[in-house]
């Protein structure tokens, strides 16, 4: 059995499974269902939603796949920081017992998004060639302790506990090895009769792994059984809940999950938006915020680009103006060293050239997309990442509903981009999410065009080693968060899309802030 979860991003919830040998691969079709006893296995098709809309299940269905659209709510306070550790589940039990079926009608019955389930057999140790000869012939013991890397299994879920980005290693069990304090909440034991556990193991191992019956009884009788009497049945004692016969209990598995969604209620967090309003009020600018200087050509880009009866064409020409301009001076705030060339005259010239690993761009949509072409056009092969933000309707919270982030981001200086910060809700929500893939703070840019006051405040007062770099500050909102005077709602007036006449290309209205 593999991980379901290849990379855990941003958990609420995780199940960690302790499970035993788990051996080879492929295989045909065998005929050991009817030594199993009867048991009704169908799950209802799964729903994800909030919880805090339970009316209708939000997904988009396609012929070929299904797209939920629940986002994931802040995981942190006013202060830009996890203020509740993720609720981590254990379950442990004998071979075959139904762990994976307890772990999957638990999630499927919590109905929450954001639940990543984690197998100890992502956590195999790499076998060396000796080791893999005795893997081969069925007489090396992967049920022993010794054949898990504990190590690296703690420190994943301390990460997870602390909401931040892991990546699962992906055990290979044909070559048995890796593709490129107390961690757990509530403790379950799932305890299934033996004769069932070793038919069900006859069937998994001889249809799924293309075993042949001596071999998975030698090794039964040799490691699996001895495995499971001497580690993992004294186990049960430690367990909050026992759950006899499996997924069939279904009693026990409610109980579960009304224990479960009682935790998270008590984690859930809470914006008071209007308390982040005045939170700030009549405080001084913070001094990592740098506003582009107004000259006559900037105050002139800003008279067209808020003037309502600008054309669409006029205000992307000059939008993409001031892009340029914010992104030219967001580049000067980046580290840089002492440099000596040699002119085709043949004479030193000291100059200066960036001091880092890398520099990458990280947009908000569907806003920030825009500034991209800005940052490609002075920054040569610059990667890009993109991060979905939407407002919860019900709540009025931001929701994080997609990420796509370059690979080893976390050594990188990012320039965060969002067309207007208003309260600094998504922008928060943004930085956290580079946080927690271990992205240094102190490395972080955000650039927007246009921000609030109120918005600076509350991106500074979280994070104040982030660098803010607009071209105008506005100082006020209104009572639906909008930007005032203000710019309208950025992302329809230049991508020619309709939305309602009081919308404003803020963070609480538009997908992209």
């Amino acid at each position: 059995m593999s991980a379901v979860c290849r990379e855990g991003r941003l958990p609420a919830m995780e199940f960690a499974e302790k499970s035993s040998v788990r051996n080879a691969s492929g295989g045909g079709e065998g005929s050991l269902d009817r030594l199993l006893p009867s048991v009704n296995t169908g799950l209802s098709p799964r729903k994800r939603t909030t919880s805090q809309c339970k009316s209708e299940p939000p997904l988009l269905r396609t012929s070929k796949r299904t797209i939920y659209t629940a986002g994931r709510p802040p995981w942190y306070n006013e202060h830009g920081a996890q203020s509740k550790e993720a609720f981590v589940i254990g379950l442990c039990g004998g071979s075959a017992s139904g762990k994976t079926t307890v772990a999957r009608k638990i999630i499927e019955a919590l109905d929450v998004p954001w639940v990543v389930l984690l197998s100890m057999d992502s956590f195999y140790k790499v076998l060396s060639d000796e080791e893999q000869m005795r893997a081969a012939s069925h007489d090396y013991n992967f049920d022993h302790p010794d054949a898990f890397d504990f190590g690296l299994l703690v420190h994943t879920l301390r990460k997870l506990k602390q909401g931040k980005s892991v990546k699962i290693p992906v055990y290979d069990f044909t070559t048995h090895g890796r593709q490129k304090e107390w961690l757990l909440d509530m403790k379950i034991f799932v305890d299934t009769d033996s004769d069932i556990r070793l038919v069900r193991r006859l069937r998994r191992d001889i249809t799924e792994r293309g075993r042949d019956i001596e071999g998975v009884i030698k090794q039964y009788n040799k490691f699996v059984k001895p495995a499971f009497e001497q580690y993992i049945e004294p186990t049960m004692r430690l367990a909050d809940i026992v759950v006899p016969r499996g997924g069939g209990n279904m009693v026990a598995i409610d109980l579960i999950v009304q224990h479960v969604h009682s935790q998270l209620e008590e984690r859930k967090l809470r914006w008071d938006m209007a308390a982040l309003a005045s939170a700030h009020q009549a405080q001084p600018l913070p001094q990592t915020l740098c506003v582009l200087e107004s000259t006559p050509q900037v105050r002139g880009m800003h008279t067209i680009i808020r003037n309502r009866e600008t054309s669409r064409d006029e205000f992307i020409f000059y939008s993409k103006r001031l892009m340029r301009l914010l992104i030219e001076r967001a580049l000067s705030f980046l580290p840089s060293q002492v440099h000596v060339v040699q002119t085709p005259q043949g004479q030193d010239y000291e100059g200066r050239i960036f001091h880092g690993k890398r520099i990458t761009g990280v947009s908000i949509l569907r806003a920030g997309e825009t500034m991209e072409p800005a940052l490609r056009a002075v920054c040569k092969d610059v990667r890009i990442g993109k991060i979905l933000i939407q407002t919860n309707q019900d709540t009025g919270e931001p929701e994080l509903h997609y990420l796509r982030l370059p690979k080893d981001i976390s050594e990188d200086h990012v320039i965060l981009m969002d067309c207007t910060v208003s309260t600094g809700a998504a922008a928060m929500m943004a930085v956290r999410v580079l946080l927690d893939h271990d992205v240094q703070e102190e490395k972080i840019l955000l650039v927007s065009l246009l921000m609030a006051e109120m918005g600076v405040h509350s991106v500074a007062y979280a994070f104040p080693q982030v660098k803010i770099i607009t071209t105008a500050v506005d100082k006020k909102v209104n009572d639906l968060f909008h930007i005032i005077p203000g710019i309208g709602n950025f992302g329809d007036r230049y991508f020619g899309t309709d939305g309602p006449p009081d919308w404003s290309d803020d963070d609480m209205d538009e997908p992209n802030c």
